[in-house]
């Protein structure tokens, strides 16, 4: 390779200056003595066989002369022979090093009269400019190294190499930052496919690079790193890491450690706001994130799930690994490249989740908040892993925080949602006596919150409550039977205390609200329909897990209780007009036909009433509403059935309103929903 060559033929000239400094040693050591010891004479002899049966390119003869001589050490005029050689020597050294620096000039400067980008030109190009730039960096090393003074002729030679390496840095940070753009692989996140290292493409004729270890051997360490890796994409083109490595090293060999950075820095930068743009992550300050409507704000928040999730294991990633290649994996200067690029844009998205902490504690954020505690907790992990050590704690403290807030606000939110129900008050009965709106959504709400149960466990966890706290018998399903079956007392989730308190402040809400019915019967019937209500949908779903089986023993009992006594407020006044008490004829046991027959029209009179008032009623669930209409036919219709055969002998067929079978049938028609009326009956 071009690089290798140069670095030989450097490498011989800086042999050439070595053995010019030793020879000028040599001479001066020589100089104040005029006798030598027969050691001495021997070593300087046979240096002198050495060099004269060497050959030299463009030696001058006046040179070959004094070699000659050097072994003439009875010469008058030896002292004065050796100092002109001297002087000699270092005109060859200056020369020397003045036509090296030329040559570096000439092809660094020629460049700058070009606009056109090295890197385009083909890798010839790339490799002569980097070989000059080398040469003037391996240059300046050496001449610093002889700690020059400003009168001393190879001082210039140093400033102008200098200037030299500076114009040479100028331009290979422009050529590394249009390497980075023009490189830049497109990043579509609904098409990203995931791949491993194997498949990794690496075009072997890219420029070496400048340091000890070879691109090979630096690919092979890649590669193990990069298996474990699973959402690696390129974010740059393979090809060209290799020559953006070598670049790289240069700068940072030639201590242009931070302009480098800075140019990496800049280009990467762009580059993961044009990410997020293409996520639709558009930058929102917090005020912005307040004022938004909830449906803009709901669909703003999935997008956010959605993103942060591909930006931190897809793109982040990505991002990590594209530093460490051009830097060096576990290099302090790769990982402080990727959090400077990277930092502004994971603030950006940390920024939404703070808007959303701060916010107004609406139980309808609450799914949506605890959405964005659940991810960005999952991809913890990745964050810690991604930014370590002090360089990149910032960014994982700012995500850490940022996580704590979203648990206080989901804290909050739970708590604002239980006072809600607390204080929901209503001025007007619910139509009907069904199920309450407000049973719905409370228990569709907790319903749906068991989908994050270890979530909720972890934030609403209060250490002192559940260490003092056992199951109680109204809270929760360790009632003392269930603990004494047990064998000891239980403990419960946190989330299982929050959930059987907040279902026992829904019930007392409840009780508040029947109170508006002035039917004592409705107000039975309305706590029925709801305590049911809440049973089934713990029974039928994961709430069991919360609530347990004796939580809905006991809430099955009280809705049967509820059901027994509205049958008593609606029925019983009616059942006694079905009794023989009252229809006898004093000191018989003879039935007084018109006081039967006042009982039989009060009877059908309260029958209409009742049917009339309550076939507006409603009992949604059909099995509650058809076994609720059993009870009714087996104490009513058969009580009626039973009076209407005693009597059957004093009662005509006129006085017979309704039959059976037609009170049976219009038992049907209660709890629909739908009012109804008997003013003109007819048999069936």
């Amino acid at each position: 390779m071009a690089v290798e060559e140069s670095e030989s033929v450097i490498g011989e000239l800086e042999r050439e200056e070595n053995l010019i400094a030793a020879v000028r040693h040599i001479v001066k050591a020589l100089g104040p003595n005029k006798t030598l010891t027969s050691d001495a004479k021997k070593i300087l002899a046979d240096l002198g066989t050495r060099l004269s049966s060497m050959s030299v390119p463009s030696e001058k003869e006046e040179g070959k002369q004094g070699q000659g001589g050097q072994g003439r050490d009875d010469h008058d005029g030896g002292a004065d022979d050796d100092d002109e050689e001297e002087e000699d020597d270092d005109d060859e050294g200056l020369n020397a090093i003045e036509e090296r620096l030329n040559v570096i000039q000439e092809k660094i400067m020629r460049w700058e009269e070009d606009q056109s980008m090295i890197w385009d030109l083909g890798t010839e190009e790339a490799s002569e400019y980097l070989n000059a730039a080398n040469e003037a960096r391996r240059l300046i090393e050496k001449l610093e190294s002889l700690h020059l003074r400003k009168e001393d002729q190879e001082y210039e030679f140093l400033q102008r190499a200098y200037s030299v390496l500076q114009t040479a840095m100028a331009r290979l940070e422009e050529e590394f930052s249009n390497l980075l753009i023009q490189n830049r692989q497109p990043f579509e996140p609904e098409y990203v496919s995931f791949r491993s290292s194997e498949e990794d493409v690496v075009d072997e004729n890219s420029i070496i690079s400048i340091g000890d270890e070879s691109v090979e051997e630096s690919l092979q360490r890649d590669s193990v790193s990069r298996a474990s890796e699973e959402h690696i994409i390129d974010l740059v083109h393979p090809a060209v890491i290799p020559d953006l490595r070598c670049i790289a090293n240069l700068l940072f060999a030639s201590n242009y450690c931070q302009e480098c950075s800075n140019a990496y820095i800049i280009v990467r930068r762009d580059a993961l706001d044009e990410c997020l743009f293409i996520l639709e992550m558009e930058r929102l300050s917090i005020e912005d994130v307040l004022k938004m409507e909830w449906g803009t704000l709901n669909s703003k928040i999935k997008r956010w799930i959605w993103a942060v999730k591909i930006f931190v294991r897809v793109y982040l990633a990505s991002e990590r690994w594209l530093s460490d290649q051009i830097f060096g994996e576990g290099e302090p200067v790769s990982l402080s490249c990727f959090v400077d690029a990277s930092k502004a844009s994971i603030l950006q998205l940390l920024n939404f989740g703070e808007a959303m902490s701060i916010g107004p504690h609406q139980p309808e954020k609450l799914f949506r908040v605890l959405d964005m505690y659940e991810v960005l907790q999952d991809l913890m992990p990745d964050i810690d892993a991604l930014y370590t050590d002090e360089v990149g704690s910032s960014v994982k403290i700012e995500c850490h925080e940022v996580l704590k807030r979203l648990g206080d606000c989901v804290r909050a939110t739970f708590f604002e949602f239980e006072n809600a129900i607390a204080t929901n008050a209503s001025s007007t009965p619910f139509v009907g006596g069904g199920i309450h709106p407000l049973t719905k959504y409370v228990m569709n709400y907790l319903r749906t919150l068991t989908d994050y149960s270890d979530i909720l466990n972890l934030l609403l966890k209060d250490q002192e409550e559940e260490e003092s706290i056992s199951l109680s018998p109204d809270m929760s399903p360790g009632t003392e039977e269930d603990s004494k079956s047990q064998g000891s007392p239980r403990r419960v989730s946190s989330m299982a205390l929050r959930f059987r308190s907040l279902a026992s402040i829904l019930e007392s809400n409840l009780e508040e609200k029947s109170k508006l019915y002035k039917e004592v019967s409705l107000q039975h019937l309305f706590l029925m329909n709801n305590l049911h209500y809440m049973a089934e949908k713990v029974k039928g779903s994961e709430l069991r897990l919360v609530f347990g089986d004796e939580w809905i023993r006991k809430r099955n009992w009280k809705f049967q209780q509820h059901a027994m006594k509205y049958e008593r407020a609606s029925w019983s006044s009616i059942l006694l007009l079905l009794k023989d008490e009252g229809i006898l004829v004093p000191g018989t046991n003879s039935v007084s036909k018109s006081l039967l027959k006042e009982r039989l029209r009060s009877f059908y009179l309260g029958f209409e009433d009742v049917y009339r008032i309550q076939t507006a009623w409603l009992i949604p669930d059909i099995q509650l509403r058809e076994d609720l209409r059993i009870s009714i036919s087996l104490k009513v219709i058969q009580a009626y059935r039973t009076f209407v055969g005693r009597h059957n002998s004093h009662i005509s067929d006129k006085i017979i309103k309704y039959s059976a079978d037609d009170l049976e049938n219009y038992l049907l028609d209660f709890f629909e929903g739908s009012q109804k009326w008997l003013q003109n009956p007819h048999r069936r």
